[in-house]
């Protein structure tokens, strides 16, 4: 019996066991399967309610969840294997910082305010291609140079008193005359005067026709006087002032414009003062326009300009605006000072010495004034073969040999020549059509013979910006170059302009046989200096390569050729980060 008792316990604490091991297991699966794991994923809104939802619940829906954040944690970025830099890391997503980014890949950002948002703008490039008025015309606007502001160059050291066109101290600090430089002045303000409306104006110095007293202040011992000049159908003053007066004065109380024009003729050494409010605390600034043959001077808040003898009649035509900043930024480096000086009034003008003035006047702008000042420079210095030649030394890189004073160039010659024949179809002055005319003279001459011409592998007629030894094929010089070339062969017509026409005709076709020397697949090259010195080629900046571009639509406007419109398409792409295809 007590043997059989024992059987039983037994038995039944197996069972027990049994029981309880069968139960755990159960309640086992049943909690993992309540409790899944999932890699996390961004969480998705919930659908918004319909309207019958809305009238079911009797109350505005919840808002959806919020994501949570995810935190961010340094990481250090080994770049190439050789330097390391920290960047950051949100999950998967690792970045790196726009510091770096923008001098490593060569591209362009900033932060802006945009309707209240701060945003980040990304660029690839940083110029922009113009819409090409079709068909080019050499009386119309010249490729974009309406954006053109040649005077305030940080490189043009000031607008010359005497002459009227820019002063250039891109190659030196002492400044000089670049034919380069004054074409372009020319034809920018040429096309401001095509796309802008005509300027504002507003006459001084005349007596009011209802009685009102005379404007001028005449101090003692000084004299002005109104005098009939054969010459001159508006009314003349004449004035004298004794030396060491302080002047014959005209109110002029201008806020508005800042281009001061007069007819003006000197009788003795004299100068034409102009007073000025600007926005710098303390006395005005003073602008002397002086006879002498001085450039510019700057001191104790008075900027003065040499205008010449000046003993024949001309017009004086300025903006204050560029005289004041060029002399308050005057310095002795190539680089004209930055500052932010700007005229608030032109208050008086101030007559000394002896001579004659009229048409006194401001205006919002003179933009035919500063076009005939570069043509009519442009007329005055063309030398006996036909060119203008550039009177400082060039060296255009390593490995080139420097060119020495006196050299020509194709670009100057080609803008020359769209300047001169713009200010012919003006005035219908042969004088103009027969120096750009003369201009194509130094196309058929090589550099050896003090020339432009250059052949790229003994077959391509090339005309050189620079025209060096060996040859450099810079491309938007030539393009400039064959511009011009064009713009006397249309107006000379087939007789008088037959030879530009041919040299015209020649460069085109080797632009269209050299143009794909020039593509890099990402941008353009700036010369072919990779061939001729066998080095790494000279990348075109992007201001260079939308030049290109602009230039290639031109030419598309007046030739059919497929090639220019197709490559400007691509060589926009560019701008966009857009790549050639690889293998």
């Amino acid at each position: 019996m007590r043997c059989l008792v024992a059987r039983v316990n037994h038995k039944t604490l197996i069972v027990i066991c049994a029981v309880f091991a069968l139960i755990t297991v159960l309640l086992w699966n049943k909690c993992s399967s309540d409790v899944t794991f999932h890699t996390p994923t961004k969480p998705q809104p919930e659908p918004a309610p319909t309207l019958e939802e809305e009238e079911d619940n009797g109350q505005p829906p919840e808002a959806p969840p919020v994501a949570r954040e995810v935190p961010y944690e340094e990481i250090d970025c080994l770049i190439n294997e050789d330097i390391t830099i920290k960047g950051r890391r949100e999950g998967n997503e690792v970045y790196l910082p726009f510091s770096w980014v923008e001098k490593y890949f060569d591209v362009y950002g900033r932060l802006v305010q945009y309707d209240g948002t701060e945003r980040f703008e990304f660029s690839h490039s940083y110029s922009r291609v113009y819409a090409q008025r079709e068909p080019y015309h050499p009386d119309g606007v010249f490729m974009s140079f309406e954006g053109y502001n040649v005077e305030v160059r940080d490189r043009v050291k000031c607008i010359s008193g005497v002459e009227g066109v820019p002063i250039s101290t891109q190659w030196g600090p002492q400044g000089y005359f670049y034919p380069i430089q004054i074409a372009q002045y020319g034809l920018s303000h040429y096309s401001k005067n095509l796309t802008e409306k005509p300027p504002d104006m507003k006459t001084y110095g005349m007596e009011e026709r209802d009685g009102s007293s005379n404007p001028w202040t005449v101090p003692k011992g000084c004299s002005l006087s109104k005098v009939h000049d054969p010459g001159n159908s508006a009314t003349v003053h004449q004035f004298d002032t004794p030396d060491n007066s302080e002047g014959i004065s005209l109110p002029l109380d201008n806020s508005k414009d800042f281009v001061l024009s007069f007819n003006l003729k000197f009788t003795s050494n004299g100068s034409v003062s102009v007073v000025l409010e600007t926005t710098e605390k303390g006395p005005p600034y003073v602008i002397r326009y002086v006879t002498s043959s001085l450039l510019i001077s700057f001191k104790d808040r008075q900027v003065t300009y040499g205008i010449g003898p000046r003993t024949a009649w001309s017009l004086l035509s300025r903006d204050l605006v560029t005289d004041l900043r060029k002399g308050v930024g005057l310095s002795n480096t190539k680089v004209v000072k930055a500052t932010r000086i700007m005229p608030r009034r032109v208050v008086q003008l101030e007559l000394h010495g002896s001579g004659f003035i009229s048409n006194i006047s401001i205006y919002s702008t003179a933009h035919m004034a500063a076009f005939f000042a570069a043509s009519d420079w442009l007329l005055r210095n063309q030398d006996e073969r036909g060119g203008w030649p550039i009177k400082v030394a060039r060296k255009l890189g390593e490995g080139f040999k420097t060119l020495e004073p006196g050299w020509y160039s194709a670009m100057a010659q080609g803008q020359a020549m769209s300047t001169l024949v713009r200010a012919y179809l003006v005035t219908h002055d042969p004088v103009y059509l027969s120096a750009a005319m003369r201009a194509a003279a130094p196309f058929k001459r090589t550099s050896e013979q003090h020339g432009v011409k250059a052949l790229f592998m003994n077959k391509h007629d090339w005309y050189e910006e620079y025209p060096t030894t060996p040859s450099s094929f810079v491309l938007n010089g030539f393009i400039y170059s064959l511009i011009g070339l064009f713009d006397v062969a249309e107006i000379a017509g087939d007789k008088f302009g037959r030879e530009a026409g041919i040299l015209f005709s020649r460069g085109l076709e080797s632009l269209k046989a050299m143009l794909p020397l020039f593509d890099t697949g990402s941008g353009t090259v700036y010369d072919l200096r990779h061939f001729t010195l066998g080095v790494a080629p000279n990348l075109a900046r992007w201001d260079y390569h939308t030049t290109h571009i602009n230039q290639l639509q031109l030419l598309a406007s007046i030739d059919s050729s497929p090639i220019f419109r197709d490559y400007a398409r691509r060589w926009k792409t560019y701008l966009k980060g857009g790549r050639a295809k690889h293998n």
